[in-house]
C-alpha cells in the first residue's frame, strides 16, 4: 500500500468524506448495543476527518436484512452510541441513497457527522450494482475505507464506489489491521507461534499451509482438533469429525515435521455426555479417548498448560479460533486459559494478535483486550488475508486513481 493511499495524505477541509465503517455491532432484544468495540475502533478516523474540517458521511451494514428494510436492523442505535462517544450530534439519514440523502449531505457544515442507514436494506449493495455504486459515489468528494471486517467482500460500499470518487484512501483502523496482520506474516518477531481453533479443518486448510511456511509452532484446538486426533488413531467418540479431511490432517502433520515445525495437539480433553452446559463431564487423556457417544467440547488443563508454555516462549503469537465451546461456561476454561497466556506473553514483550471472530469475542469476555497487542475487527477478512488472498476492499483503494 503506497502512502498516498492513507487518509493523512488527503486534503479533507471542506470535503465530503464518504467513509465505509464497520458498525455491524451485536444488539440485544431491546435493540441496545452489547459491545461497542467496532464503533470505538472507527473513532480515530472519524475524529481525524472532523479535526481536518471535513464532513464525515459514514456508511455501514448491520446484520443480514437481505435487501429489505427491517426496522430492528436500523443503524439508529449505532448513531446514538457514536454521538455519545464523539460528544456531538450524529444525524441518521432515512436511507443510504436517493434525493433525501443527497439533500442532507448538501446542507452539512464542516465538522458535521451523517450516518447513512443500513446499506444492506438494498440488495444492490451486496451485488455491487453499478447504479447503486454511482448513487453512493454522488455523496462524496473523497472515499475512505476503514472497514477491515468487510474488506474481503466485493460489495458496492467496499469496492464499486471507489471507481466513482477521484480520491481514495484507507483509514487508521484499516492501516493498523494491515500492518499487524501483514507484519505477522511477512516479518514476525521469532519464535512465531500460531494457535488455530474453531470447528472445521477444511475452513482453515489454506491458513495452515501458509502458516507452516512461517511459524516455529502450530497449536491446534477446538472442534478441528478432533479430526487431527482421529487421523492419529485416537478415539473421539461422537465428536465433530470431518471424515473427508482425515488424510489431509495426516498430510499436514507430516508437512509440519518435514519443515521442523512443532505441531501441538491437545494431550487431554474435556468430554461430555451431551452437548449441554450442565451435562456430565470428565477429563481424559488422548490415549484414553472419548467413549462412544461422548463429545469432546474443550481442551483439558494439561493441554492448556502445555500450550501456555509454548505461547510464553514466543516472540509473536497469532490466535484464531476458540479451544472449545466457550459460549458454555463448563467448556470455556481452555479458551480463557489461552487468553490468559496471551495476555502474559504481551506483558513479557511478545507481539500478540487475535484474528477477529470468536477469539476476539472470547478476549472481550475475559476482559483482557487491553493486554493484547492487536485484536482484529475482522474474522473472515483476517483469515483470507493470512491465506495470502487479495482483499477486494484494499485492492479497490490501491487500484483507484
Amino acid at each position: 500500500m503506497t502512502e498516498k493511499h492513507f487518509i493523512e495524505d488527503l486534503k479533507l477541509e471542506g470535503q465530503r468524506v464518504l467513509t465505509r465503517v464497520d458498525f455491524n455491532v451485536p444488539l440485544n432484544d431491546e435493540l441496545q448495543i452489547t459491545d461497542n468495540g467496532r464503533i470505538a475502533a472507527a473513532l480515530p478516523t472519524i475524529r481525524y476527518i472532523l479535526e481536518q474540517g471535513g464532513k464525515a458521511i459514514l456508511m455501514s451494514h448491520l446484520g443480514r436484512p437481505e435487501g429489505e428494510r427491517k426496522e430492528h436492523l436500523s443503524l439508529k442505535p449505532a448513531a446514538e452510541e457514536l454521538s455519545r462517544l464523539l460528544g456531538q450530534p450524529v444525524t441518521l439519514a432515512p436511507d443510504c441513497v436517493g434525493t433525501e440523502v443527497e439533500t442532507l449531505v448538501k446542507v452539512m457544515q464542516n465538522g458535521d457527522v451523517l450516518l447513512l442507514e443500513n446499506l444492506r436494506f438494498h440488495k444492490a449493495e451486496t451485488k455491487n450494482e453499478e447504479e447503486f455504486c454511482k448513487s453512493l459515489g454522488k455523496l462524496g468528494d473523497v472515499y475512505v475505507n476503514d472497514a477491515f471486517g468487510t474488506a474481503h467482500r466485493a460489495h458496492a460500499s467496499t469496492t464499486g464506489v471507489a471507481e466513482y470518487i477521484p480520491e481514495t484512501a484507507v483509514g487508521y483502523l484499516m492501516r493498523r489491521e494491515l500492518q499487524f496482520l501483514g507484519g505477522a506474516v511477512a516479518d514476525p518477531v521469532r519464535p512465531f507461534a500460531a494457535i488455530l481453533g474453531g470447528a472445521k479443518v477444511s475452513d482453515k486448510i489454506k491458513v495452515i499451509e501458509k502458516l507452516l511456511e512461517k511459524v516455529q509452532t502450530l497449536i491446534i484446538g477446538g472442534g478441528m482438533a478432533c479430526t487431527f486426533l482421529k487421523s492419529q488413531g485416537y478415539e473421539i467418540g461422537g465428536s465433530l469429525l470431518e471424515e473427508d479431511s482425515l488424510d489431509l490432517a495426516k498430510e499436514l502433520i507430516h508437512k509440519a515435521k518435514q519443515k521442523g515445525v512443532e505441531f501441538l495437539l491437545p494431550i487431554d480433553l474435556v468430554i461430555a455426555e451431551r452437548f449441554e452446559n450442565n451435562a456430565a463431564t470428565k477429563v481424559v487423556s488422548i490415549e484414553e479417548g472419548a467413549p462412544d457417544g461422548w463429545l469432546i467440547l474443550d481442551i483439558g488443563p494439561k493441554s492448556a498448560e502445555k500450550f501456555g508454555d509454548s505461547i510464553l516462549g514466543s516472540g509473536t503469537v497469532l490466535w484464531n479460533g476458540p479451544m472449545g465451546v466457550f459460549e458454555m461456561e463448563t467448556f470455556s476454561k481452555g479458551t480463557y486459559a489461552i487468553a490468559q497466556s496471551l495476555a502474559k506473553a504481551t506483558d513479557n514483550g511478545a507481539v500478540t494478535i487475535i484474528g477477529g471472530g470468536d477469539s476476539a469475542a472470547a478476549i472481550q469476555m475475559s476482559g483482557l483486550s487491553e493486554r493484547i497487542t492487536h485484536v482484529s475487527t475482522g474474522g473472515g477478512a483476517s483469515l483470507e488475508f493470512l491465506e495470502g488472498k487479495e482483499l477486494p476492499g484494499v485492492s479497490a483503494i490501491q487500484q483507484s486513481k
